[in-house]
């Protein structure tokens, strides 16, 4: 089981990363100081100078530390955030890679927009641990005991007051934050996800929407979500606001004390400079303490999308579902005499059986039609076929049982033509590219040419055209064929084509079921649909019927 201690381990850079720019931030920050130490020494020593040699050494002193802070902060950026979009390429490879067995049945029933915010929004969001949470907390307070140290040395009361001032504002921040800021910022997440759920679903079903008047009421959701995640983000920023407030505040304290303190040891006649150093250096340790109170902020939303990732993540993979070892590379079995399958049942993850004792045989050439009411299992036994959900019974292909092969061993030799095909928002050619990513546009063509696409493809303007976003600028007919076109490419023994006449206007459906199946005159072919098919199109015919096939 994934926990959220595990997802933040994960997030955070190996040390030997880390360290090279938390040394970078600490060098950077000690520069800036000096940088003012220094500044405040040349301004008084220049005041009184009876000598160059002090002046020149201050002169010095403040240039160098004014270069080398800018180059020091400009490596601990270059740093630092090479290391963490590292680290950040891997949590989400690790995120993709656990979430892959549950795909595509275990996810096709969540919510996609809380998926799409934890994949995108969440992960994105780990990368604040080590720049905004682990790295400022300890360059400020690695610097702070640095200048609380030298401050000691030059005047022991002002070192005093400075420890006393920061350990003051890091309490004081931090509980402010906790009091007013916490509910707000672990709130961040999950108004994010909300609002890209009711985005996600707003746009993706539009045109239902708006065909049944629903399209005010989903617009008035995406507007309340986004009015929710504002109200929390203001919240959270408020108080950040307010804690930042409380640090300026006692960094002034902490300077007044410092020059109190030291005031009696000039007028006793010992050196202004000194007490110059004592004053200012309280400033700009705060600039630096000042993102400690921030970290925490930070730390509070990382944590909630940490939360949020561990709960996505599978504690174990459903037992409905075939669990593959996604490191390891596919081997393509042989097809033999066909596929078989004897007493299977089978269920989508969570529900009950909607296969129950089905037995079939598919062998090599063979067209099979299935039939059968909505709901009677038909894409349960596509999805069973090609090995997305847990055949339990016997299923063997070319003699061997699929119980010792991968899923995605058997999808090498099992492919399918899903019913509502998945297109990217891409060119064809990249579309096709999914399925054979060696093929060339000589290949890309013929396919499409016999999947009946070539005059189409020719008044696009070639493999260049673009699809749309989910293929909207494709008919449904063209969907279903570049699906065709992409298995084919992938040149699999059995292809499953489930309901590839969903939505397609009646009159067309059986020109685009013959043109398919004149498509791949070689292969076996498992035609699920819930409609007749043209006479001599398939050679056996079935009937689902209480998770069974009966013979029509």
């Amino acid at each position: 089981m994934t926990t959220t201690r595990d997802v933040l381990r994960t997030a955070q850079p190996p040390l030997r990363r880390f360290a090279v720019g938390a040394l970078w931030g600490l060098a950077s920050a000690v520069g800036a100081v000096a940088l003012l130490s220094a500044s405040g020494w040349l301004i008084v020593t220049a005041s009184f100078a009876t000598s160059l040699v002090a002046l020149n050494v201050a002169i010095v002193g403040v240039r160098f530390f004014a270069i080398s802070r800018a180059v020091f902060r400009y490596l601990e950026r270059v740093s630092g955030h090479d290391a963490a979009l590292r680290q950040l390429a891997v949590t989400r490879g690790d995120l993709v890679r656990r979430l892959v067995p549950l795909a595509p049945d275990g996810i096709s029933r969540t919510d996609r927009g809380s998926v799409l915010s934890t994949l995108v929004d969440d992960v994105e969001e780990l990368q604040n641990l080590p720049l905004r949470v682990v790295q400022p907390v300890v360059v400020g307070v690695l610097t702070s005991i640095v200048a609380v140290i030298a401050i000691s040395i030059i005047a022991p009361a002002a070192g005093l007051t400075l420890a006393v001032c920061l350990v003051l504002a890091a309490g004081a921040a931090a509980l402010w934050g906790w009091l007013a800021g916490s509910q707000a910022e672990r709130s961040v997440a999950p108004a994010r996800a909300a609002l890209t759920s009711a985005l996600a679903d707003y746009i993706g079903s539009f045109d239902v929407l708006a065909a049944y008047g629903a399209e005010p009421a989903a617009r008035d959701r995406v507007r309340a979500a986004d009015a929710s995640l504002r109200r929390h983000v203001t919240r959270a920023t408020s108080a950040q606001g307010v804690s930042s407030a409380v640090v300026s505040l006692l960094a002034g304290v902490a300077s007044i004390a410092a020059v109190a303190v030291c005031a009696p040891s000039v007028v006793s006649g010992e050196s202004g400079a000194l007490m110059a150093v004592a004053a200012l250096v309280p400033l700009a340790v705060f600039e630096v303490f000042g993102a400690v109170p921030l970290a925490a902020a930070s730390w509070r939303r990382v944590h909630a999308s940490a939360e949020r990732i561990a709960d996505a993540l599978p504690a174990e993979v459903p037992d409905e579902l075939v669990a593959d070892d996604v490191e390891a590379a596919p081997s393509r079995p042989t097809f033999g005499d066909g596929l078989r399958l004897r007493d299977v049942h089978a269920a989508w993850p969570g529900g009950r059986d909607t296969l129950r004792g089905l037995d079939l045989d598919v062998r090599p050439g063979e067209r099979i039609l299935i039939t059968g009411a909505s709901g009677a299992g038909k894409s349960t036994l596509a999805h069973v076929l090609v090995r997305f959900l847990q055949a339990r019974g016997s299923y063997t292909l070319g003699g061997v049982d699929v119980h010792g092969l991968s899923g995605a061993d058997v999808r090498l030799a099992v492919g399918m033509s899903e019913q509502q095909p998945m297109l990217f928002d891409e060119d064809i050619r990249q579309n096709l590219l999914f399925a054979r990513d060696d093929a060339d546009d000589a290949e890309l063509e013929a396919v499409l040419e016999r999947v009946g696409l070539g005059d189409w493809l020719r008044r696009r303007g070639g493999l260049d055209a673009r699809v749309g976003e989910a293929g909207a600028l494709v008919s449904g007919g063209q969907a279903q064929r570049l699906s065709l076109a992409r298995v084919l490419l992938h040149d699999v023994d059995v292809l499953v084509l489930d309901e590839p006449t969903a939505g397609i206007d009646p009159a067309r459906s059986d020109a685009l079921l013959t043109d398919m199946l004149t498509a791949v005159p070689d292969r076996a072919v498992v035609l699920i649909s819930h409609i007749a098919v043209p006479p001599g199109l398939v050679d056996r015919s079935y009937r689902l019927e209480d998770g069974r096939l009966v013979a029509i």
